[in-house]
C-alpha cells in the first residue's frame, strides 16, 4: 500500500513516475508537524526496530544510532563522523513489528535523526514543502518492490559494461592510455573499458581535446581502442570554463544556459577544475536539452561510455568568498594582538570550499519559477544526468550509452548508475562497500560500484586484491586512483598471475551476473540484500552486515581485515562453498547451516551458493563479447536456473528469458 501526503507548496522533482492521489490526514504511524514551515515527522522505534536505506551514506547497514543528511556534498573523506556524501536518497524501511517505509520527496536538506538525539526516536526534518510517501507492507523487500515500481524501472547499461574497467587520474598522452591496454593483453588480463580522466581535456574544458595530444588524431586513437575492443570512457564535469571563445561558454552565455544571481540576469560564477565557471541550469528545459547535446563532440568519434563527475556539484571556491576572506586576512593583519589565529583562519579558508552562502546565492529558472539553488540542490547532479541521456535519444537512437555520475537524487536511477565517489585505499572501506550495496539498491541504483584498490591514498597489493574479491560481483568494476598516489594497475604488483585470476573469473561469472542484473530491474527487486532482509526470524543472520545475498542463489562473505587468511562466516541455511583455486580448479564443498571458519586467500574467488540453487559459468573470455552464453556451466547442486538475457547493445526491449536446465 502505497500513500502520498503534500505539504507546502513542493518542486516536482519526477522522482515518482507511478503517482497516486493525495491522502488528506495524517501519516498511519508516527506524528507529523509543521512549525515555522519547518516538517517534522516522528517516530518511537522499538527496541528491535531496525532501520534500512538513505541509498549511499555512511555506517551500517542498519541506519539506526546516527544522524544523517540528505545533502548532495563533495566529500573524499568518508569517516564514519560524516553526515552526508555524494546522494541524496531519501528512502527508508522501519523494520519493526509492522513495516513501513517512507520516501521523503523534497530536493534540499533533509535531516534523519535514526536514534541519534534519542535512542528511542526516529525524526525526520525538512523544510515543508515537499511529497511524503508512505509504504505499508509485510517486509523489507515487499516494501521496496512497491517504492521501485513507484519510482520506475532502473537504467539499463549495455552489456560491455560488465566487463573490467582500469582508470588512473594521470592518463594524459595517447601512450599513457594505449600502454594500459598493451600490458594488460601481455599479461592476458581482460580489460573492456579504460577510463579517461581530466586530463584527456583541453584546459579542462568540457568537449574539448587535448590539443597536444589528440587535435586531428582522435579518431585515430579510438580506431585503435575498437580494434582491440576496448571501450574508452571519457569523464564530462559540471562547470563550463568562463572564458571569451570557448564554444561551451559563449553558446550557454548568449541563451542564458547558466544559473543565475539574485538578479536573475548575472551568471554565477564559482572555481572548479578548470578555473573560474559557470553551471548549466539543468533544471532549465532548454539549458538541459542544449547541454546534453554537447556530448556529440565526444560521440561523433564512436564514444559509447561517459561519466559524470563534480555534479553536486563541487565548489572549491567563488569569487565572493574570495573577497569575504581577503577581508578576513586584512583583519588579521591589522591585529597588534599577540594571537595564533590558525585555526581561525584554517576554518575561513576551508569554508570556501562547498560554501552554503555560494548555494543560496544562485538560482535555477525551471518553468515560471526561480528556484534558489539550496532549495533544489540535491537535484544537480540528476538533472546534468539526465540531460545527457535524454540527448543519447537523439544522438545514439538506438544504442546504449554507458552512463554513470557521482552525485544522484532517486529518479537518476531512470538516466544511469552511480559510482559512490572518492573513497579511500582503507581496509575499512571494504566495508562500506558491503553496506552501501543494498542501500543503494533500494534506492533504484542497480548499475554500481566501488573504486576497487581505493581511489585516494597509497593502497597495497593484499588491498587491492580483497577489493577484487568483492568487485568481481558488483555491476561496475573498476580499478580507479588519484593522481599522486600509488600505481594500483595490476601489473605493478609481483605475481600478476593472481589478478588475472580474480579478473578473468568476473568474465566467467558474467552471465549470472547479468541476469540478476536485468531480473532485479524487470522484477522491481535488489540485487544484492543485507542477510536479515530474507533471513529476519534468524536471530544470528539478522544481525550480520558483513555478509550478503546476490540474487536469489549466491551469498558473499569476505575478507574485510588486513593480514586474514580467512573468516568466520554464518550460514543461515545449508549451502554449496564454492572455491576457485589459483591452478583454475573448483571445489564445490557441501555445508551444513551454522558458523564455520572459512580460509580464503588472496589469490582465490570464495563465494556460497545456496542448497538446491544452481549457477551458470561461462567459459574464460578476454572480453564480454567474447563470453559464449552457449556453452554454461554450473555451480551448485540445483538442477536447473532462470537466465535472462537480450542483445547487450540496443535500446528496444530484447529480453530473453530461458529456464536453463542441468543434464545429468
Amino acid at each position: 500500500m502505497m500513500k502520498k501526503f503534500v505539504y507546502g507548496n513542493p518542486v516536482d522533482t519526477d522522482a515518482i513516475v507511478n503517482d497516486v492521489e493525495a491522502t488528506v490526514g495524517q501519516v498511519p504511524v508516527g506524528t507529523s508537524a509543521i512549525d515555522d514551515h519547518v516538517f517534522s515527522f516522528t517516530y518511537a522505534l522499538a527496541p528491535a526496530d531496525k532501520v534500512y536505506g538513505l541509498g549511499e551514506q555512511v555506517r551500517g547497514i542498519d541506519k539506526r544510532g546516527w544522524e544523517y543528511e540528505s545533502w548532495a556534498t563533495d566529500e573524499p573523506h568518508h569517516h564514519e563522523d560524516k553526515r552526508s556524501l555524494y546522494s541524496a536518497h531519501n528512502f527508508i524501511v522501519v523494520d519493526g513489528e509492522k513495516p513501513f517505509g517512507l520516501f521523503v520527496d523534497y530536493p534540499g536538506r533533509v535531516k534523519f535523526d535514526i536514534g541519534y538525539t534519542q535512542s528511542d526516536a526516529l525524526r525526520v526534518e525538512c523544510e515543508a514543502d515537499l511529497k511524503l510517501y508512505y509504504f505499508e507492507g509485510e517486509s523489507v523487500l515487499d516494501i521496496v518492490r512497491q517504492f521501485r515500481h513507484a519510482i520506475g524501472k532502473s537504467y539499463k547499461a549495455p552489456k560491455f559494461a560488465f566487463g573490467y574497467g582500469q582508470s588512473r587520474w594521470g592518463y594524459k598522452t595517447q601512450d599513457d592510455f594505449k600502454d594500459v591496454v598493451r600490458k594488460l593483453d601481455e599479461l592476458d588480463i581482460p580489460i573492456d573499458m579504460l577510463y579517461m580522466d581530466i586530463d584527456y581535456m583541453q584546459d579542462f574544458k568540457d568537449f574539448t581535446l587535448n590539443e597536444k595530444e589528440f587535435d586531428g588524431r582522435f579518431d585515430q586513437f579510438v580506431q585503435w581502442m575498437k580494434e582491440r575492443d576496448v571501450h574508452l570512457v571519457p569523464i564530462i564535469d559540471a562547470g563550463v570554463k568562463k572564458q571569451d571563445g570557448y564554444f561551451a561558454y559563449e553558446e550557454g552565455k548568449q541563451n542564458d544556459y547558466f544559473c543565475k544571481l539574485e538578479d536573475h540576469k548575472t551568471d554565477f560564477i564559482g572555481a572548479v577544475w578548470p578555473g573560474y565557471s559557470v553551471f548549466p541550469d539543468f533544471l532549465n528545459d532548454k539549458a538541459r536539452h542544449w547541454f546534453g547535446m554537447q556530448y556529440e563532440a565526444l560521440t561523433k568519434y564512436g564514444i559509447d561510455a561517459f561519466w559524470n563527475d563534480m555534479n553536486e556539484p563541487a565548489l572549491f571556491y567563488s569569487q565572493y568568498g574570495i573577497d569575504k576572506l581577503n577581508g578576513q586576512l586584512e583583519e588579521f593583519l591589522a591585529n597588534e594582538k599577540d594571537e595564533v589565529p590558525y585555526f581561525k583562519l584554517g576554518t575561513q579558508v576551508e569554508s570556501l570550499k562547498n560554501s552554503m552562502d555560494d548555494y543560496r546565492r544562485f538560482y535555477h529558472h525551471k518553468g515560471d519559477q526561480w528556484l534558489r539553488h539550496d532549495k533544489v540542490h540535491n537535484l544537480y547532479g540528476y538533472f546534468m544526468t539526465r540531460s545527457a541521456s535524454e540527448a543519447f535519444e537523439t544522438l545514439r537512437p538506438d544504442q546504449r550509452t554507458l552512463m554513470f555520475s557521482r552525485s544522484s537524487y532517486i529518479g537518476m536511477h531512470r538516466y544511469g548508475g552511480i559510482w559512490t565517489g572518492d573513497n579511500k585505499s582503507w581496509w575499512s572501506h571494504l566495508g562500506l562497500i558491503v553496506h552501501q550495496l543494498p542501500a543503494i539498491n533500494m534506492a533504484g541504483f542497480l548499475y554500481t560500484g566501488p573504486d576497487l584498490g581505493g581511489f585516494g591514498a597509497d593502497t597495497t597489493r593484499d588491498l587491492v586484491l580483497r577489493f577484487l574479491q568483492i568487485g568481481v560481483f558488483t555491476p561496475l568494476m573498476r580499478n580507479h586512483s588519484a593522481l599522486g598516489t600509488r600505481e594500483q594497475e595490476p601489473y605493478q604488483f609481483e605475481r600478476p598471475e593472481d589478478f588475472r585470476h580474480l579478473i578473468g573469473l568476473r568474465y566467467r561469472l558474467v552471465p549470472y551476473l547479468y541476469s540478476e542484473y536485468l531480473k532485479a530491474i524487470e522484477n522491481d527487486t535488489l540485487m544484492f540484500k543485507a542477510l536479515a532482509f530474507e533471513y529476519k526470524d534468524d536471530p544470528i543472520a539478522s544481525q550480520i552486515e558483513d555478509q550478503l545475498l546476490l540474487g536469489d542463489e549466491i551469498m558473499l562473505a569476505p575478507v574485510l581485515t588486513q593480514n586474514a587468511t580467512g573468516r568466520a562466516v554464518y550460514l543461515p541455511q545449508a549451502m554449496t562453498k564454492v572455491v576457485f583455486h589459483a591452478d583454475e580448479t573448483i571445489e564445490q564443498t557441501p555445508m551444513d547451516a551454522g558458523w564455520h571458519f572459512v580460509d580464503y586467500p588472496l589469490n582465490e574467488l570464495v563465494f556460497f551458493i545456496r542448497l538446491g540453487k544452481a549457477v551458470p559459468l561461462a567459459k574464460a573470455a578476454r572480453r564480454v563479447t567474447d563470453i559464449d552464453w552457449n556453452a554454461l556451466e554450473w555451480l551448485g547442486d540445483g538442477r536447473d536456473y532462470t537466465l535472462y538475457d537480450d542483445d547487450g547493445t540496443t535500446k528496444e526491449d530484447t529480453l530473453i528469458i530461458k529456464n536453463l536446465e542441468r543434464q545429468k
